[in-house]
Parts: C-alpha cells; sequence; structure tokens
C-alpha cells in the first residue's frame, strides 16, 4: 500500500525530509501501525512527541490508513 507522508517542524528536522511516499507492507494498516513503523524507519523519533493526522484531519488511535492516504507527522503544538 502506498501512502503519502508530510513531516512538519522538528519531526521534519530530526529526519531530515519534508515528504515522502512510502510503501507500507500491511493488509489494513491503522494510526498505531504507522507510529510503529515511524519509529523502526526512523529511531530518531522514538524520544520525540508526535500526532499524526490523516487527509488534513487529527487521527485517533486505531484509525485505518487507506491507499494513497495523506499521512501528516506533527510536533507537539503551542498556544500563543
Amino acid at each position: 500500500m502506498k501512502i503519502n507522508v508530510i513531516y512538519f517542524g522538528m519531526i521534519a528536522e530530526a529526519i531530515g525530509k519534508n515528504v515522502e511516499t512510502l510503501q507500507i507492507n500491511s493488509i489494513q494498516p491503522n494510526t498505531d501501525d504507522l507510529t510503529t513503523f515511524f519509529i523502526q524507519q526512523y529511531p530518531v523519533l522514538k524520544n520525540k512527541s508526535f500526532k499524526i493526522a490523516v487527509n488534513q484531519q487529527m487521527a485517533t488511535n486505531n484509525t485505518v490508513i487507506n491507499e494513497n492516504d495523506e499521512i501528516a507527522l506533527l510536533p507537539p503544538f503551542a498556544g500563543g
């Protein structure tokens, strides 16, 4: 399954890229699966807090991911 990923802020800085297209080898992945995948792919993320958005909507645990979804990894937000 192919997904498009956008990285923001300190997440993008930590892994050295802003966007990429990934091939996920899972029948029906969810956001928990993606969190595990990203930490395995980029071990620096193990000690970083981030949220996942799917198609520009904040995702909850176990949100199902579909082919060609847009995934965003978002660092913690600060108000102001």
